[in-house]
C-alpha cells in the first residue's frame, strides 16, 4: 500500500444474532414436524409406548351388566325391612348368571358375578350371619345401589377410550383389552441415525483407563442419547464417531440421510476451525445454527439434509437434522427440551412440553443468569428440592444424583421456602 494512501477502515464486526429463547425454538422446531407417513398394525401386549394412529371406540359397556364388588348376598332392601333371616335361593359365581331373584330371599353372590334381576344391594358377607338352618341374618341399614357396579360405570357403548395421538401406558393396554382389542393401530417408529463427532472421543472397552491418551475422552453422549431415543420408542441406528474432517463428515450425513426421518449427532455445533458440521450439512441441505438462551446447552442446529432422488416422493426427500452441544448435560438437557418434544410430535403426539409442577425448594440459588436455567435437584425426605452442589454442563453426575430439573427464569434467584418449577426425570424418562 502506497503510503500516500489512506488505510482502507476494517470491516465491522457482524452482530451477533440475539439468542432465542427456549419457547422460540421450540415452538419453530414442532412447526418442521410434520406426521410420519404410514402406520404399523401391532399386537396390544406389544404396543406399549407407542402411539394411537386411530381413536378407539368401544363395542361394548364395561362391565357388560350390573355386578357385584364384594362376595357376599345379593338382595331387595324391601325385604329386610323386617329383620328376619332370609333363606339362599341360589349361588352365582363370576363367569355363571343367576335367575330372577324371588322375593323373601337372598342370592349368594361372588365379586364380578351379575347381579340377579330383582336384587338392587349386595352385602358382603362379613355383614351377614349365616344361621344353623343355612338363612342369612344381613347386620345393620341397606341402601340401594350397595357394592353393585352399574353396567357401563367404566366404559360407555360407543364412547371414545383413547385417543389418536395417545401415547400408550400399560394401564391404557388394559383398557384396550377390555373392550376386546388384541391388536392396535399406531405410529410408524421414528428412523433415527445417532453418531458423534470428534477426535478426542474414545469408546469404553477400545482403550483402558491407565492407557487413556492426553486429551483422549470416553463418548458418554452416545450410550445416554441411544437409551432416550429407544425410550421414546425410535429405531436408532447407531453410526460410531466421525473423524473431525469435512469429507467423513459429509459421508456420514448423506448416507444417514437415506433411510431416516432424523439425524442427530452430539458436538461439533460450534464454530471452531474443526467444527465440520454445519458446512457439511449446509453442503448438503440447509442449516439454521442457534444460540438458545437456556443453561446448560446453548449451542443447538437444526436443518435438513437431502436424499437421493430415488430415495422416496418428494414430501420425503429431507431428512431432519438436529445438532446437540458435546457437553454431556448440555446435551442431556436440550435432548429433552427440544428433540424429545419433537419426535413425540412426529408420531402425532399433541401435547408434547414436558409437565412441570409447583415445588418448594430447600436450596439457595444466588447466581441469577439472563439465561433460562435447569438445575439439577432432587426431593429431600421433606419433600422439598435439594440442589446438587456442582452445576457444570459437564457434571453428569448431577443428571444421575437428581430426579428432575428445576425451570428457573431469567435473572430468577432461589432462597429457601421460594416456589419454584419442577420437571420430574421421571414424566420427560418414560
Amino acid at each position: 500500500m502506497n503510503a500516500t494512501q489512506p488505510a482502507t477502515p476494517a470491516s465491522p464486526a457482524q452482530p451477533r444474532a440475539p439468542m432465542k429463547s427456549l419457547d422460540d425454538a421450540l415452538a419453530e422446531l414442532l412447526g418442521h414436524a410434520t406426521l410420519l407417513a404410514g402406520v404399523e398394525q401391532v399386537s396390544t401386549f406389544e404396543a406399549d409406548g407407542r402411539v394411537l394412529a386411530q381413536d378407539i371406540i368401544s363395542a361394548l359397556q364395561v362391565p357388560p351388566q350390573d355386578n357385584s364388588a364384594m362376595d357376599g348376598y345379593a338382595v331387595r332392601c324391601a325385604d329386610l325391612a323386617a329383620g328376619v333371616a332370609l333363606p339362599v335361593s341360589q349361588r352365582i359365581a363370576a363367569g355363571s348368571s343367576g335367575s330372577a331373584l324371588a322375593p323373601m330371599s337372598v342370592a349368594r353372590i361372588f365379586t364380578g358375578a351379575p347381579v340377579p334381576e330383582g336384587a338392587d344391594a349386595v352385602v358382603m358377607q362379613e355383614d351377614c350371619t349365616v344361621q344353623p338352618d343355612g338363612a342369612v341374618r344381613v347386620h345393620g341399614p341397606v341402601q340401594p345401589g350397595l357394592w353393585i357396579r352399574r353396567s357401563g360405570e367404566d366404559v360407555i357403548q360407543g364412547a371414545v377410550i383413547l385417543s389418536k395421538g395417545e401415547r400408550l401406558t400399560p394401564a391404557a393396554l388394559g383398557l384396550a383389552a377390555s373392550i376386546g382389542m388384541n391388536t392396535l393401530t399406531v405410529a410408524r417408529r421414528p428412523r433415527v441415525a445417532l453418531f458423534s463427532t470428534g477426535d478426542e472421543l474414545v469408546m469404553p472397552g477400545d482403550v483402558a483407563p491407565q492407557d487413556m491418551p492426553p486429551g483422549a475422552i470416553y463418548n458418554s453422549n452416545r450410550f445416554f442419547l441411544q437409551a432416550l431415543l429407544k425410550r421414546l420408542g425410535c429405531e436408532v441406528s447407531d453410526m460410531g464417531i466421525v473423524p473431525d474432517n469435512r469429507a467423513a463428515t459429509l459421508q456420514a450425513l448423506g448416507d444417514a440421510a437415506q433411510n431416516h426421518d432424523l439425524i442427530l449427532t452430539s458436538g461439533g455445533v460450534s464454530v471452531g476451525e474443526e467444527d465440520h458440521i454445519k458446512p457439511a450439512v449446509q453442503a448438503l441441505g440447509q442449516l439454521d445454527l442457534w444460540q438458545i438462551a437456556i443453561k446448560p446447552g446453548k449451542p443447538f442446529a437444526y436443518g435438513q439434509v437431502r436424499r437421493d432422488v430415488m430415495a422416496g416422493e418428494p414430501s420425503a426427500r429431507l431428512a431432519h437434522f438436529m445438532g446437540l452441544p458435546g457437553n454431556p448435560v448440555s446435551s442431556f438437557v436440550t435432548f429433552l427440551m427440544l428433540v424429545r418434544p419433537f419426535l413425540l410430535r412426529l408420531q402425532g403426539v399433541s401435547k408434547v412440553a414436558p409437565l412441570s409442577i409447583a415445588a418448594t425448594a430447600d436450596f439457595t440459588w444466588a447466581r441469577a443468569d439472563k439465561r433460562r436455567e435447569f438445575l439439577r435437584v432432587r426431593r429431600n425426605a421433606s419433600g422439598a428440592l435439594e440442589r446438587f452442589p456442582n452445576q457444570s454442563a459437564g457434571v453428569l453426575t448431577s443428571a444421575v444424583w437428581g430426579d428432575g430439573l428445576v425451570d428457573n427464569p431469567p435473572g430468577q434467584t432461589i432462597a429457601p421456602g421460594d416456589v419454584v418449577r419442577f420437571i420430574s426425570f421421571a414424566e420427560v424418562l418414560s
